[in-house]
């Protein structure tokens, strides 16, 4: 197991504390996940309030969790989990954050109150969670946090940050890819539209473990991994006036035999053959525009792709295109695509393949046809829907603001709420009743079912009476997930279950086909207890998360709520809180 330990613990020594320096030294992202400080107010003055209570060391458990799925729909996908390790590995508070606080609070609190804090570390903290990429319901933990209650106290404000837009984007990506379906690419562009550095950042990652293809977000390749794509803009093309020589205008074949050739000579000669083919006279194509896709052919003869709506698609962007992509082929080398980013999108996309198989048929370069078409302007859910629908020839869709600025819900509403102190259940009871929390150190369970399910048998005359039945699962497909206490034995495979979906004034029965526990331990102590999946695979198992679930939850417009229930035990509990009994 990896340590968390040698952040500063407290009455450690300066040998100690440097040691987690230099492990938070080896992890350049640690410190650029969060800081200690980036937090609100009342979490410092809280701790002081605790410090002064002595109470800073009791072991408390707090819950991080959403009320409500996002964008209208029936899931979420958890996502955020590496940010939270990486930053409960490099929380200390530095001397001038200690300084800075101690610049904010009265003037008479106590320096021992200061040099606590410059003692803290995540050394006896515990974690819980979801892995990355697994469903995620309203109510169900997301991470659980126990340990000191001063430490557990100040990570809330940054476990919510690092949480939050992390899954939101996530489950954002996931409704988008689900539009698409599985043979479109997608591609993030947002980071010039992002809220900011770190919005960006993390946009681009977690776009992608929602089932995005890759990004143009550099960064995010370097620091995260995720794949990076991108070509020219149409300021390149306009950089050019069609009189610029070439400095080197001789290509060598693609099979690097035979001697080099002047590339623009070559572009020029095949400029007539195709606007003869498309009656377009040889004027009419931009000379700076084709003077662009030759230098760029020149520079990258493997994967030329001509942006083709700088001036005219149809009058000067696709003929110049093919003009280099013809000369290109005759050095053996093939064009990658073409990008479009203004007008009918989908109606364009039509016309240009219709255009590739003609031009393909005509001049016996049957790789042509089938050149990757791309498109971007501003792209929605709506409009996305009409680019993947059937018979659209659109290969590759890039998304930006809509993805990085989840313009139908820019926030996922999560919370983080004490569970017990001293392993005493603690629950907040208000005027609004959706904003009860539920009390206790707890397990959740996900039910999953089997084809041909039945409800159970209706009451007889010498039956014992049952509660309803819950709905029928597809294969595989989770049922509910149950939320119960800590102590209690879990839920089995094929036996029956009495359980109360929240909201639900009744209990009811399941028997699920499979029980999977969720929430598992990454964190024990300060020690990290297993290896954190890489990107990539929780990027695949977030796909399979969504294959399994069921298509009336998976639905985007009005889907049937999936439902979360409790115990008996935790409901009791629950009502006896309520009716101000004891714990």
């Amino acid at each position: 197991m990896t340590s968390l330990r040698g952040r500063g613990g407290v009455g450690r020594g300066p040998e100690s504390r440097r040691g987690g320096e230099m492990a938070a030294e080896q992890d350049p992202e640690a410190l650029a996940a969060a800081r200690p400080l980036l937090t609100d107010l009342y979490q410092a003055t809280m701790a002081l309030g605790y410090w002064r209570a002595r109470r800073a060391r009791e072991q408390a458990e707090f819950e991080l969790f959403f009320r409500g799925c996002p964008f209208g729909g029936a899931f979420a996908l958890a996502a955020g989990l590496r940010d939270c390790v990486r930053f409960l590995r490099a929380f200390r508070l530095r001397d001038a954050d200690v300084q800075f606080l101690a610049s904010v609070l009265p003037p008479d609190t106590e320096p021992a109150f200061f040099e606590h804090l410059r003692g803290l570390d995540c050394s006896d903290v515990t974690v819980r969670a979801l892995p990355e990429g697994s469903l995620a319901f309203p109510g169900v933990p997301l991470l659980q946090v126990c340990g000191p209650l001063l430490v557990v106290q100040l990570l809330e404000t940054p476990l919510l940050c690092l949480v939050s837009y992390a899954s939101l984007i996530a489950t954002n990506a996931a409704r988008l890819r689900l539009i698409a379906g599985p043979k479109k690419r997608l591609l993030e562009m947002g980071l010039r539209r992002a809220q900011g550095p770190d919005g960006g950042l993390t946009a681009s990652t977690y776009s992608y473990l929602g089932g995005f293809d890759g990004s143009s977000n550099v960064l995010a390749g370097q620091l995260r991994g995720v794949p990076v794509a991108g070509t020219l803009a149409h300021s390149f093309i306009t950089s050019f006036l069609g009189t610029e020589v070439p400095p080197n205008p001789m290509l060598a074949p693609a099979a690097s035999q035979g001697p080099r050739v002047d590339l623009a000579a070559c572009v020029e000669a095949w400029l007539d053959r195709v606007c003869a083919h498309l009656g377009l006279g040889v004027q009419e194509p931009h000379r700076g525009e084709r003077a662009a896709f030759v230098a760029y052919a020149l520079a990258f003869p493997r994967a030329f792709q001509g942006l083709l709506d700088t001036y005219s698609v149809q009058r000067s962007g696709l003929p110049n295109f093919l003009a280099v992509a013809l000369a290109l082929g005759e050095l053996g080398y093939q064009a990658v695509g073409v990008r479009l980013d203004s007008g009918d999108l989908l109606q364009q996309a039509q016309e240009i393949r219709k255009i590739f198989r003609t031009i393909s048929a005509q001049f016996q370069v049957p790789w042509l046809e089938s050149v990757s078409i791309t498109v971007s302007n501003n792209i929605n859910e709506e409009e996305l829907a009409r680019l993947a629908q059937e018979g659209s020839e659109v290969n590759v869709i890039g998304i930006g603001t809509n993805v990085v600025t989840c313009p139908r819900q820019p926030s996922l509403g999560c919370v983080y709420k004490l569970v017990s102190v001293g392993g005493q259940p603690r629950m907040k009871l208000t005027e609004d009743p959706e904003k009860q929390t539920l009390p206790g150190s707890k397990a959740a369970f996900r039910l999953l079912g089997a084809d041909g399910e039945a409800p159970p048998t209706p009451r007889g005359p010498s039956q014992v009476p049952r509660p309803p039945a819950l709905f029928l699962a597809h294969t595989g497909s989770p049922l509910l997930d149950v939320l119960q206490l800590v102590d209690e034995p879990p839920p089995q495979a094929g036996q029956e279950l009495r359980v109360w979906p929240r909201g639900a004034q009744e209990a009811c029965t399941v028997r699920p086909a499979h029980v999977e526990p969720l929430l598992r331990l990454w964190v024990r102590r300060g020690q990290l207890c297993e290896p954190l999946p890489s990107l990539a695979e929780s990027r695949a198992f977030a796909q399979l998360s969504l294959s399994r679930l069921s298509p009336e939850h998976k639905r985007l417009e009005q889907p049937a709520p999936y439902r979360v229930a409790l115990s008996d035990k935790l409901r009791a509990l629950v009502d006896r809180l309520c009716a101000g009994g004891p714990s």
